[in-house]
């Protein structure tokens, strides 16, 4: 067996379905096109939405849910949702496994043995799948957020942007309470060519929890999220702001508007203005300019891409 022969757009299709059936990490948008890159699949983000809308949420792991993985695990597991999955012709079955079988094969038979962690499509914890693809001026080449974990009252936000050019600064921001109820904290120069290397901001989204704001504050970044991240984490921005991107354009006190649903995220400047600001903008020294890093953050792409070396 080949990787070529598993590595199919049905074997991607199949990933994408399943990660938006259990509420997976925003990770997937970024590892999953890189994959498929090494193979020559283009993994269109738009696409990534059309599977999420069809796709219910039937699994709901914490930190977002309830549940946990051993839960899942004790329910059927991973085959068990696709069984659900396919029963609905959401599953490409006849597509090879690396058993040397194909899905069908592997999930034959497999049954949901607590409902109660593994939903029916009936009773899905949400009608559509775990991740979105936002668009807008802030984020022209996309950005995603898992929105299984997002709090009801904070799938359409609006506020004043609070801007960090590190991961460090927005933490420090956070803890010495400068961060109130309706901020949103903007942290940027953490994508893959700026960080170098996209960190996670896992640091800053549990902050956030830890002060009792993950259902009052929202956080935009060029930078990634643990699957570990709750909240209104939108991540990903492309392009990002080392190349140049809107989030780089952005003023502290800009107002920001997310809508989830409607699948936007927009700074509320206009289009001249924001043409004004990237003329007076100037690319930083890169943080890192030798060794492996150095020539990393010269060849990366942006996360819209899955951050592939060019």
């Amino acid at each position: 067996i080949r990787p070529s022969e598993i590595l199919t757009q049905e074997a991607f299709a199949n990933a994408f379905t399943v990660d938006m059936a259990i509420g997976g990490s925003t990770n997937t948008v970024l590892h999953l096109p890189a994959i498929a890159h090494e193979v020559g699949i283009q993994l269109d983000l738009n696409w990534v939405n059309e599977v999420g809308y069809k796709t219910p949420h039937l699994t709901h792991l914490r930190p977002g849910g309830v549940h946990y993985i051993q839960d899942l695990d004790q329910a059927g597991g991973i085959p068990a949702v696709m069984s659900v999955l396919a029963e609905k012709g959401l599953i490409h079955t006849a597509a090879k496994s690396v058993t040397g079988k194909t899905i069908g094969d592997n999930i034959a038979g497999v049954k949901v043995k607590l409902p109660d962690v593994i939903h029916s499509f009936d009773n899905a914890y949400h009608a559509e799948g775990g991740l979105a693809v936002l668009w807008g001026n802030l984020a022209p080449d996309g950005c995603v957020v898992k929105q299984a974990a997002v709090a009801p009252e904070m799938m359409r936000h609006q506020g004043p942007a609070r801007v960090f050019d590190s991961e460090e600064a927005a933490i420090r921001a956070i803890w010495d309470g400068k961060i109130v109820a309706g901020d949103i904290i903007v942290i940027r120069y953490e994508g893959p060519k700026g960080g170098p290397g996209m960190r996670e901001m896992l640091g800053p989204t549990s902050s956030i929890a830890g002060m009792g704001l993950d259902k009052e504050v929202a956080l935009l970044t060029d930078g990634r999220f643990s699957g570990a991240s709750r909240g209104a984490s939108i991540g990903h921005i492309s392009p990002e702001a080392m190349d140049g991107g809107p989030i780089a354009l952005v003023r502290e006190g800009d107002r920001i508007n997310i809508d989830i649903p409607g699948r936007k995220v927009d700074i509320l400047v206009s289009d001249a203005e924001l043409a004004k600001r990237k003329l007076e903008w100037k690319q930083p020294e890169p943080r890192v300019k030798t060794g492996y890093l150095g020539r990393y953050s010269r060849l990366v792409t942006s996360a819209n891409t899955g951050a592939v070396l060019k």
